[in-house]
């Protein structure tokens, strides 16, 4: 500052000059500005690490919620994988005693014609040592030559019947891995007889036209036959079931037929299943080959069949593929590789 002074008398005295500083408060230094940094600092710092702790009790919470249900979820799968594995052998069960209701019925019938003819033979016996008595020599020989004939039917049916056990136990013994050259019209054949007589065997009310229309220049194919053959009797069984099903709905009129056809394609070889059922609808076309699926009462099936038939057609690199008319029937093609 710079003062001068007057006095009464109005002299003015020499100009003083005087300095000063005006401290700030202590709140406004420098040093508690430093303070304010450092508390903030150790605010911002206790935040982060009591954020970072909880976010850290989280995660374990989060990971053992993650481990219950990821536990609980391998349990279900495991869960499911034992009642699919259960269903399929259901599936497999069902379908040997159907197969198992048709062998029954094919070695039945040669065991008829055995029998039969030794009963006859018996008796023709008795007849020719009638004639020896009597001299009749002429007689004789005739009832002999009968005897031949019975002998020689005899010992068809029963290599028939021997046959069919071979063939059975042959076929229980293959490895299901092992694909082999199959005779695709003896299997079809065998299939639509043994579940023709299967379903009669369990229901004597079950009647129905059956044939078959193979392609006799067919050739052999690479199969897992047992796997085949179980493709086959799923179809034929369905076919048969469609055509029962409409039977009972309809009048005297109807003729419930199936047909298992064969043929030659450029790429292979095509066996079909062809029924006059009531065919399926479009709405439901597209789900027939997805597990668990059917349009059967409960109880009468697993859904597992087409499901199972279609996986056993890939895996020989073949495709099963289905074209029906409502009203009409339904046709199941399988298509084979050469």
């Amino acid at each position: 500052f710079h003062v001068r002074a007057q006095a009464f008398t109005g002299r003015v005295s020499e100009e003083a000059v005087f300095s000063f500083v005006v401290l700030p408060p202590w709140y406004a230094t420098w040093w508690a500005y430093l303070i304010y940094a450092l508390l903030i600092f150790a605010v911002i710092t206790a935040i982060v690490k009591w954020r970072s702790r909880k976010l850290k009790a989280e995660n374990r919470i989060l990971e053992e919620r993650v481990n219950e249900r990821t536990a609980a979820l391998e349990k279900s799968i495991e869960d499911l994988k034992s009642t699919q594995a259960q269903l399929i052998q259901s599936e497999k069960m069902a379908s040997l005693g159907e197969l198992t209701a048709g062998i029954a019925h094919e070695i039945q019938n040669p065991l008829n014609f055995v029998n039969n003819f030794s009963e006859l033979s018996a008796e023709l016996i008795d007849e020719m040592t009638e004639e020896i008595e009597n001299g009749d020599l002429q007689e004789v020989k005739a009832i002999a030559a009968d005897l031949k004939d019975n002998l020689i039917k005899i010992n068809h049916h029963g290599n028939r019947a021997g046959s069919i056990v071979k063939g059975m136990l042959a076929h229980s013994r293959k490895n299901t891995s092992e694909k082999e050259e199959t005779d695709v019209n003896a299997l079809a054949d065998e299939c639509l007889r043994l579940s023709y007589h299967g379903l009669r065997a369990k229901d004597k009310s079950f009647t129905a036209e059956f044939r078959t229309d193979l392609d006799p220049a067919l050739p052999k194919v690479m199969l897992v036959s047992q796997d085949m053959g179980r493709v086959l009797l799923n179809l034929i069984n369905n076919a048969f079931y469609a055509v029962s099903d409409k039977s009972k709905n309809t009048g005297s009129d109807y003729t419930p037929t199936v047909v298992v056809a064969t043929e030659s394609s450029s790429e292979g070889i095509i066996i079909s299943v062809q029924d006059n059922g009531s065919g399926i609808p479009e709405s439901i076309r597209e789900k027939i080959f997805q597990p668990f699926f059917t349009t059967k009462p409960a109880g009468s099936g697993t859904g597992l069949g087409l499901s199972m038939s279609y996986d056993i057609v890939k895996a020989h690199g073949g495709e099963l593929k289905v074209d029906s008319e409502v009203g009409k029937g339904t046709t199941f093609r399988i298509h084979l590789p050469a």
